[in-house]
């Protein structure tokens, strides 16, 4: 697998500015040419300015807000309320069913983005399901779904501002069982589970003068996002493509190849992934990071958050403590209230963090599983 993400990498050449605000950005995208040009131009352009981003440290929350534009056949755009300031194109080739285009992107990235005053959020990746297997039979790509599951985790543990990835799960996640998410969320410290159920692979097959097979292939997926404290859904969204399915009716095709995922379905399937991930910054970018109290020994107070999180040493807390009630429906309900106790992180680790008590004398009133949040510097 880390052939293939080698080989997925988009090509990237970028120079840029040294002034501490402004910083421009020379970027190649590509995009391959599927239904149209002017879809694959406007792919590519979106693809430099997401590289843009991620390397700048912009919000790529927001890139979202540009994409419209980016339909527009233009040589420069121009925007306003946004990180990214202009977008120059510099140059457009098309080779080998590809286009590529090499832009100039201005931007200003924003010290007030949610991603960077909130820690990531653990997200656990359970296996992509394929919901009609009979759909999967040309190609043989029964395996699609255990392989995109896997590609989707390493996206969010390599690009996403707001994520963290804590792996990956074999158990299919029931949405109608809360208590089973919970208790699986709690066994990975995930915040969030992510699961997805591919709905269409069916394709068409049309025939040329020459008696040539040309075979288009629907993708298409329902994505939902599961909060791990209380097992109930908090994203439900899905996604649809079709690309040319380039591969013999009759061949059997290995979805962890590098020649899968650089085919034109693979390629428009990546894409779908990184429209997800998207679509995910954009909606819980902002959303509280509730890292918890895992032990308390002494005066030593531990949390599940750490280094890769974005824990940092002097980082001030505020303690919530968290409860449980049945309400007058019979039904189980989730409390958090706020109090006046607040903690400064003493060490950083990988993945947890050690942390000191502000008002000593009121350390008998924490305990294990309760919650806190970040206090914004101002």
């Amino acid at each position: 697998m880390k052939k293939i993400l080698l080989l997925l990498t988009s090509i990237l050449t970028i120079t840029y500015t040294l002034p501490s605000k402004a910083e421009w950005f020379e970027v190649t995208g590509s995009a391959s040419v599927l239904t149209n040009k002017k879809a694959a131009r406007s792919n590519a352009l979106e693809d430099a300015a997401y590289q843009a981003m991620l390397f700048s440290g912009a919000d790529i929350s927001r890139l979202i807000d540009l994409k419209t534009f980016l339909e527009n056949d233009k040589k420069h755009y121009q925007f306003s309320g946004s990180e990214i300031r202009s977008i120059e194109v510099i140059k457009e080739k098309t080779k080998n069913g590809k286009i590529y285009i090499t832009t100039r992107i201005d931007i200003y990235p924003s010290a007030n983005s949610c991603h960077i005053g909130q820690y990531k959020k653990t997200l656990m990746t359970s296996e992509i399901t394929i919901n009609s297997p009979q759909q999967a039979v040309m190609g043989k790509v029964y395996q699609l779904g255990e392989d995109l599951s896997t590609v989707f985790s390493r996206q969010v543990d390599k690009e996403s501002q707001s994520f963290v990835s804590v792996g990956n799960s074999h158990i299919r996640i029931d949405k109608r069982q809360p208590d089973v998410v919970k208790m699986i969320a709690d066994d990975h410290g995930a915040q969030y589970i992510f699961s997805g159920n591919i709905t269409d692979l069916s394709a068409t097959v049309e025939q040329n003068l020459l008696k040539k097979d040309t075979i288009n292939r629907q993708f298409a997926i329902e994505v939902t996002v599961l909060d791990g404290k209380t097992g109930q859904t908090v994203y439900n969204n899905n996604y649809r493509e079709v690309a040319l399915w380039d591969f013999p009716k009759t061949s059997e095709v290995d979805t962890q190849s590098a020649r899968f995922w650089t085919s034109a379905f693979g390629e428009m399937v990546l894409r779908v992934n990184r429209d997800i991930m998207l679509d995910l910054e954009n909606q819980f970018a902002c959303k509280m990071t509730l890292p918890q109290i895992v032990s308390i020994n002494n005066n030593r107070i531990s949390m599940d958050l750490g280094r890769i999180h974005g824990v940092k040493k002097g980082d001030k807390l505020e303690l919530w403590h968290t409860g449980s009630f049945i309400d007058q429906n019979g039904l189980p309900r989730n409390k958090v209230s706020k109090t006046e106790i607040t903690l400064t992180v003493a060490r950083v680790y990988e993945q947890n963090a050690e942390l000191t008590i502000d008002q000593p004398q009121l350390l008998n009133s924490i305990q294990i599983g309760d919650v806190m949040h970040k206090v914004a510097i101002q």
